[in-house]
């Protein structure tokens, strides 16, 4: 099969707008077909209402989250001071930023999810494949966010049954009413996806600023039971600014680049609603890093807090918060763990891959059966061992994580800004036989570069405790810096080979 664009595809049916966003040309048919259905069509541009305000708002309820609390104690707790936690943090937020903003620039100007925007570069049946990665990371994402809220109900009605309920017999190393809190707020969240993206938009809204104020009333009592804010500063490192420290820190900078790398791919299944580029360029500019190095620096000072009252550092807010003896307290900050757990899990875990899915058989799975999916299948993956200690949970599970996801960022930001300089068909995105079909729905280039750059990325990596040892023991040196090496690795790659093969790249028409 001939991989050149074919000559007999009609003109694009799309319509450039003065603020240069693209939409389906006025009066021309919508794309149709197995590759498409209502969910992964391009928003209409009079329906891209999102404003710099709503993409702060999302940001702020997605980084004020019990995850990313226990990113940064748990670098205390792994050794760190305050200070080296909150830089790591502050510096990883800065760089995953800057492949968010370029992939997020597809949302505003074409209206496209994320599936169907990897479909340029990868092909219209290949987008598949990364879509499919990245469903399965939310999976695991979403069933670590819901064991967190599922131990925060727990915890809640403890406090409030007492013994009956909190010293329930166990099933499975839990207690029975553990299991029960998990799928409590299981529920809850295929409840509130179920309605929409608009619920969505306005829970965030909403819930940003409820969760700001509950981190900073928990600062305030650690505070006070460590006899003032000196005791949260003076807790030292265990590793000193010196060798020990760095070896530290460069895993531990990939872990937290991980973190987020999952957004900065799939960001355009928000941005697809922004009113305009400036609209999510500020509004993610604003809303990550700021808002994450403020809950950093947050979450630290708790956490050293807590290693000067209680002996050790407890790297899990739930945990801390059980601590307390007043009951309006422990209410109120467990209320406001499962406010920030709802945020971000429905916002990152469930909207996203409900998309992926959906684009694996479009004609079949809409974007709820896609949600219910992704529900059931992190259930499946055992959340509650991922996120059973701080060295699993940065090194192994982050670090993979990044690794993997930067791979294809790196090919999106190639094929999107290098190549294509950010012309798209729309039409073409939902067709066999166009532009992106490649060969049989494929781009071989593609494939080749997540290929050699994911094993390059993850293959020397410790994945203690999920398996032992290292897959490739002769790549472990690279193993530190895994979402670099994915990232720089399947960049390059990708356009050497396309260049390389003299594919033609059209512009849209």
């Amino acid at each position: 099969m001939t991989e050149t664009a074919p000559t007999a595809i009609p003109p694009s049916a799309q319509v450039t707008l003065t603020d240069g966003r693209v939409e389906i040309a006025p009066g021309a048919p919508a794309p149709s077909g197995p590759y498409a259905n209502e969910d992964l069509l391009p928003v209409p541009a009079a329906k891209r209402t999102w404003t710099t305000y709503n993409f702060s708002a999302l940001w702020v309820g997605m980084a004020h989250n019990t995850a990313s609390w226990t990113l940064a104690s748990g670098l205390i707790a792994v050794g760190m001071d305050w200070k080296q936690a909150v830089f790591t943090i502050a510096l990883a937020n800065l760089i995953v930023l800057v492949p968010m903003l370029l992939t997020g620039h597809a949302g505003p100007k074409y209206g496209i999810p994320f599936p169907v925007f990897a479909r340029a570069s990868f092909g219209v049946r290949g987008a598949n494949l990364p879509a499919v990665v990245r469903a399965l990371v939310a999976c695991g994402w979403f069933g670590i966010q819901t064991w967190i809220g599922g131990e925060a109900i727990f915890f809640l009605a403890g406090k409030l049954i007492g013994d009956s309920w909190s010293g329930a017999a166990h099933i499975g190393g839990y207690a029975w009413t553990m299991w029960l809190s998990f799928a409590i707020f299981w529920a809850l969240q295929v409840a509130i996806i179920l309605r929409g993206m608009e619920t969505i938009r306005r829970f965030e809204n909403w819930a940003a600023p409820f969760v700001i104020v509950g981190a900073f009333v928990m600062l305030w009592w650690m505070s006070d039971q460590a006899g003032g804010v000196g005791p949260l500063f003076d807790q030292p490192s265990k590793l000193g600014w010196g060798g020990d420290f760095w070896k530290l820190f460069w895993p531990s900078l990939m872990g937290m680049i991980g973190f987020w790398s999952t957004l900065s791919l799939n960001i355009p299944d928000f941005t697809r609603y922004g009113r305009s580029q400036r609209a999510q360029t500020l509004g993610q500019a604003f809303g990550l890093p700021t808002t994450m190095t403020l809950f950093a620096f947050l979450s630290v000072l708790v956490t050293s807090g807590s290693q000067a009252v209680y002996g050790e550092p407890v790297w899990d807010p739930v945990q801390l918060a059980a601590k307390t003896d007043n009951v309006v307290g422990l209410i109120y900050a467990l209320v406001t763990v499962l406010v920030a757990t709802l945020s971000v899990n429905i916002a990152a875990n469930l909207v996203s891959p409900a998309f992926d899915f959906s684009n694996v058989a479009p004609r079949k799975v809409s974007f709820r059966t896609g949600a219910l999916i992704t529900a059931v299948l992190a259930v499946l993956i055992f959340p509650w061992r991922l996120y059973s200690d701080p060295q699993g949970y940065i090194f192994t599970w982050l670090g993979l994580v990044g690794g993997l996801l930067g791979t294809v960022a790196g090919i999106l930001v190639a094929d999107y800004w290098f190549l294509r300089r950010t012309r798209l068909d729309l039409a073409d995105l939902y067709r066999a036989g166009g532009r992106y079909w490649y060969a049989g729905g494929w781009n071989w280039r593609a494939v080749a570069a997540f290929v050699v750059g994911g094993v390059l990325a993850v293959g020397g990596a410790d994945f203690h405790p999920l398996i032992d040892g290292r897959p490739i023991p002769a790549l472990r040196p690279l193993a530190d810096y895994g979402w670099a090496v994915g990232l720089g690795t399947s960049m390059v790659l990708y356009v050497v080979l396309t260049l390389a093969s003299g594919r033609r790249r059209p512009a849209a028409a």
